[in-house]
């Protein structure tokens, strides 16, 4: 991060406050996956140290055990990232319906490997574990969506959908 001082916004803060008040007393840590994701949203899209040691002293729990969750959860990510991140499915179905083709294709298209990110920031490859949509793959996430049944041609369309800014992540 480029700043040194890590501070969530008030509206941020308000929220943060409101999470921890789901989990009875004592039992704060419980809140840390809803915070990780507040935080990535606010800080840039990622969380690098400074930004998980922040959340730790808000928890009051050491910094190793936001590092353990923020590590282990690929929908966190621990450098930076592209404005849009493909999140292809490896696992067993999606593998067996051609998404080992699809990662490969993606490569040879953007010029970038699994977890690289292309020169104008704009797209990072992922390959994710199980994302829980078996009867249609192979597939990916971006964003909060589903991208399913991909073929070289979606892939295609997907790619000049967010060159164009046309893309809804959210």
């Amino acid at each position: 991060m480029a700043n040194t001082e890590v501070q969530f916004s008030e509206q941020a803060l308000n929220k943060v406050k409101e999470i921890i008040h789901r989990y009875p007393e004592g039992k704060q840590k419980s809140a840390l996956i809803p915070i990780l994701h507040l935080a990535q949203d606010q800080f840039g899209g990622w969380l690098d140290v400074p930004v998980m040691d922040y959340v730790a002293g808000l928890l009051q729990i050491k910094p190793i055990e936001v590092y353990e969750v923020a590590t282990f959860y690929t929908m966190f990510n621990t450098k930076p990232v592209g404005k849009y991140v493909f999140e292809v499915c490896k696992t067993g179905p999606c593998m067996l319906n051609g998404s080992d083709d699809i990662i490969k294709y993606i490569e040879e298209k953007l010029g970038i490997k699994p977890g690289e990110t292309t020169a104008d920031g704009l797209f990072t490859l992922k390959p994710a574990e199980c994302l829980g949509a078996c009867g249609y793959a192979p597939m990916m996430q971006l964003g909060k969506f589903y991208k399913e049944h991909l073929t070289r041609e979606k892939v295609d369309q997907i790619i000049e959908q967010c060159r164009a800014g046309k893309m809804e992540l959210n």
